[in-house]
């Protein structure tokens, strides 16, 4: 989605440099200078592994008193929590072979997994310690909905965003957005992804749930699952609505557009390399176990079967060690 001419003339009133020609030094500076006690930045990439660096440098390099937004939307991608299993959260199966081309990304803060796609607008807002609260910035998500005609939108005791809705003349309620948080000793890091005007929210659950999960003894942390639905609120409205209120909050800002050029950022580009390498995605898995018994044989299953294995045909497998994960990617059936 490219920037509205709204955007752009924010973009002009604040520099003489046109937004898509600004080099990534400006980009640095703006984010370090210890002037600017609220930032606000907007991805222009759909890469979920470059949008996730640009934050992970935002979390690192903005001064410690500072309040910082940023907002991005990622093409179809399956993104994990630090200490989630990919075998136990996905099926890896239908992940490589699905008609559907999705990215799966380890992110480095906790949480569930959540499936993004252009349908969906993440906030992150990163503050410090003292300033951080859990509920804070999904309560200015919220107000940021109901001011684009969500009245019924809400945070719940998990720090999630519920909305409400008449079905078939029944209350339902839905999750449009979840949480996940990264603290550092002198940062914290809020963030989440809202559903907007997903197309896949037919298919997500079908790509979280993991066959061979049953088979599967983990110390990660596993997903809760809610029923989710689209809010219908158009991507530049979420975004522009949501600025507006962290304003209100922390004073106006500029709005800095970022995107591909970022990776030019010597700390972005090492970062993005990270994220994309296998040790980063399956090696960082806690400790599991797959296990297949005779019970199950009794039943007639087989381990070798595709849609149970997922491509784990080990037993007492532990990734955490570097073991054998290269076989277990490689020999996911076909």
């Amino acid at each position: 989605m490219a920037p509205s001419r709204g955007w752009h003339r924010i973009l002009q009133v604040h520099s003489n440099v046109s937004p898509f020609v600004r080099r990534y030094s400006q980009f640095t500076y703006a984010a370090s200078n210890s002037a600017n006690k609220s930032q606000v930045y907007m991805s222009r990439s759909l890469d979920p592994y470059l949008n996730l660096s640009i934050e992970h440098f935002l979390l690192q390099k903005t001064p410690p008193e500072s309040t910082v937004l940023f907002l991005y939307t990622n093409r179809p991608s399956i993104v994990l929590g630090r200490n989630q299993n990919p075998w136990f959260e996905v099926n890896l199966s239908l992940l490589r072979h699905g008609e559907l081309k999705i990215d799966l990304v380890r992110r480095r803060s906790g949480g569930g997994t959540v499936f993004h796609d252009e349908g969906n607008v993440n906030y992150s807002v990163i503050c410090p310690p003292p300033a951080f609260d859990r509920d804070k910035h999904a309560h200015m998500v919220v107000r940021a909905l109901k001011k684009l005609g969500i009245e019924r939108a809400r945070v719940n005791e998990r720090h999630d965003i519920l909305v409400d809705q008449e079905v078939k003349g029944e209350d339902k309620t839905f999750k449009v957005s979840g949480s996940a948080y990264k603290l550092v000793r002198q940062r914290s890091l809020h963030h989440g992804t809202c559903l907007l005007s997903s197309p896949n929210l037919p298919i997500i659950s079908q790509y979280l749930r993991s066959k061979a999960k049953p088979y599967i003894e983990t110390r990660g942390v596993e997903s809760v699952s809610s029923p989710i639905t689209n809010t219908g609120v158009a991507n530049e409205a979420f975004e522009e609505s949501v600025i507006s209120e962290f304003n209100e909050m922390y004073g106006s800002t500029e709005v800095i557009l970022v995107g591909n050029q970022e990776e030019d950022v010597p700390e972005i580009g090492k970062g993005l390399k990270e994220l994309k390498s296998l040790d980063w995605i399956y090696c960082q898995t806690p400790q599991f176990t797959f296990s297949f018994d005779s019970d199950h044989l009794k039943k007639g299953e087989s381990p070798n079967d595709p849609n149970i294995s997922s491509g784990v045909i080990l037993a007492e497998l532990h990734c955490s060690t570097r073991r054998d994960y290269k076989g277990c990617i490689s020999e996911e059936p076909n």
